[in-house]
């Protein structure tokens, strides 16, 4: 079986370390390249990472090499205030590097969005989230998945007050949460990940992938 390459953008975040954990013990996967700000501090032979300034990707074209591209990058109002640079990273990361798997042939990319995702919406978060979506599609990749979970949960290296009681109320709310309202469950980064990495290896049917979908994945492959 021909093994694959695969770019990964936001590995020190949570769903991409889960992520990158899981492409380490995939033997579908024989080198796992990475680009980010900081290290992820992990030494393996599949391995090859760059520390860059995201923001400049465009300037590692070179590099940028591979089958997949998986993307989990994103950030916060908190950690990012300014909506010029929050746009800059929720938007601009993703966009430009479908710009550059374009330009390098790569066939496939896998993105990270947000349920209620609307490049139309009145909502900041949501209209980048939607215009992020339809830049990374305006690429015309032979094949691209744009995954949008509801509330994510995992244990995160920083502690997010507000998400944290958001998830509690979810939590205790999911048991109202049936038939259309499903999608809105808290889901693991873990199940995320994984629907990633099967995606990575697989055709699918869908290009957009709400967060019950998400689970399907995961759970039946």
């Amino acid at each position: 079986m021909k093994t694959k390459t695969a770019i990964l953008l936001g590995a020190t975040g949570l769903t991409g370390n889960l992520l990158l954990q899981q492409l380490l013990k995939d033997e579908a996967f024989h080198k796992i390249i990475l680009f980010s700000r900081s290290s992820v501090n992990v030494q393996h032979p599949k391995i090859e990472e760059y520390l860059i300034h995201l923001f400049e990707l465009e300037k590692y074209q070179q590099h940028f090499q591979a089958d997949v591209v998986f993307c989990a990058v994103g950030t916060t109002k908190k950690k990012t205030p300014d909506e010029k640079n929050y746009r800059k990273i929720d938007f601009g990361i993703p966009v430009n590097a479908a710009k550059l798997a374009k330009q390098n042939q790569i066939s496939k990319m896998i993105v990270v969005s947000a349920l209620g995702a609307n490049k139309d919406s009145n909502i900041f978060y949501n209209k980048t989230k939607g215009e992020m979506e339809e830049g990374v599609l305006a690429q015309q990749l032979a094949e691209t998945y744009i995954l949008r979970p509801s509330l994510i949960q995992g244990n995160r290296a920083e502690k997010r007050k507000m998400e944290f009681v958001a998830n509690q109320l979810m939590k205790a709310a999911s048991f109202l949460m049936v038939g259309p309202l499903n999608k809105y469950k808290p889901i693991e980064a873990e199940t995320i990940a994984k629907a990633m990495r099967i995606l990575g290896k697989v055709n699918y049917k869908n290009s957009i992938i709400e967060s019950e979908e998400i689970k399907r994945i995961a759970t039946n492959n």
